[in-house]
């Protein structure tokens, strides 16, 4: 057992899949030489040394439900939770997504920060009277403007200094320490040596929009350097569909799909120019990676991307291949002394706006943030 005397943070995460243990690393870090020390608890997926290992936490507890057990009410779960917070001195709690939230106002008297990493959470008429119900110990952050501004358009009548805008971010040097050089990286994927080479890295799903990256490659194809090539990474429900595409278009020669690739980033030098055509994505990691490895990106004006690419990459209307494949012309056409330029810059706005240091100042300013440590001194 913790001694009660100790500072301590809860992270409550719904699980450790995806980006979701980079996310509590995050959080975590958030944390260092606060005098604050930070237990994460995962409510679902067994318990992994591993990801232990890569929170960045002082103590990490699995609670070990399953997927089934947290549909409901959640009874077990909140008596969980309440026996761990009953053990320690939290001070407040960063939940990350709904679930945990509701588990966390139930199962404890802390003020919660609710984190989210999506569009449309509060829509549901049951969700906003729940938030409403414990507004007074809630407080919310989005990982983009756009995920902030949905959440305040759905809880209108919340002071907008309750719902405020933490960026995702990364770790720049550990991402660059970690990346595997262009040609190494092509060789590793199966990738043409000599090829200009766009990349995509998501899930083939409808809400990825590969299918008008498709459609911009084919409009962009006769304007490219001669071979060009388009790499997708990721699996998903859509692959026979985007195949049959390609095929459709006349492309199929030049699209490698490459399916899922473990720890893909390391492997981003590969292309010449990185691709998001994403509906709405929420904020956009792959973006992140792309500028830490230094190569030119595209993607859809709308969502967090815009944010994180205006002023250092190209932006085209959702949905617009003509645009796109115009776009990608552009990008084929930059020499190296401007693709270094791109590169410098997008390493500047990762440092300023992106990385955990740029981040962690701007978590302490946060309006509620300031409450909760005044509260706790």
């Amino acid at each position: 057992m913790t001694s009660r005397s100790e500072p301590r943070i809860l992270q409550f995460c719904h699980g450790y899949d995806g980006p979701f243990l980079d996310c509590a690393r995050q959080y975590a870090s958030l944390f260092q030489g606060s005098g604050y020390k930070v237990t994460t608890v995962f409510l679902t997926g067994a318990a992994d040394a591993q990801v232990a290992a890569g929170c960045a936490s002082d103590e990490v507890l699995f609670l070990e439900f399953s997927s089934k057990a947290v549909r409901g009410l959640k009874l077990g779960a909140i008596a969980a939770l309440r026996k761990i917070a009953a053990q320690r001195d939290f001070s407040f709690c960063i939940a990350h997504r709904f679930k945990p939230i509701y588990v966390a106002l139930l199962g404890t008297g802390l003020p919660v920060i609710g984190v989210h990493h999506a569009f449309g959470d509060y829509q549901r008429k049951g969700r906003r009277l729940f938030a409403n119900l414990f507004r007074k110990r809630l407080s919310l952050l989005g990982v983009s403007d756009a995920v902030r501004d949905d959440m305040r358009r759905c809880l209108a009548q919340w002071p907008h200094a309750r719902i405020q805008t933490l960026y995702n971010r990364i770790d720049i040097e550990a991402l660059q320490a970690s990346l595997v050089p262009r040609a190494e990286a092509r060789q590793a994927l199966g990738l043409d040596a000599q090829a200009w080479i766009v990349g995509n890295v998501g899930r083939l799903h409808p809400d990825k929009d590969q299918a008008t990256l498709l459609r911009g490659f084919a409009e962009a194809l006769p304007g490219l350097p001669a071979g060009a090539r388009l790499a997708i990474l990721g699996k998903g429900r859509l692959e026979a569909s985007l195949k049959a595409l390609a095929a459709e278009l006349g492309i199929a020669a030049q699209v490698d799909f490459l399916g899922q690739v473990p720890d893909a980033r390391r492997y981003f030098q590969a292309f010449d120019v990185f691709a998001l055509s994403s509906d709405h994505e929420p904020f956009g990691m792959v973006l992140l990676e792309a500028m830490v490895a230094g190569v030119p990106v595209l993607a859809t004006a709308c969502g967090g991307a815009r944010e994180v690419v205006e002023g250092v990459g190209v932006l085209f209307p959702l949905g617009d291949a003509a645009q796109l494949g115009q776009a990608m012309k552009h990008m084929a056409g930059l020499d190296e002394s401007q693709r270094s330029a791109c590169a410098q810059h997008m390493l500047q706005r990762l440092r300023e706006r992106f990385s955990d240091q740029a981040v962690r100042d701007a978590f302490w300013q946060l309006p509620q943030v300031r409450a909760l440590v005044g509260d706790a001194s």
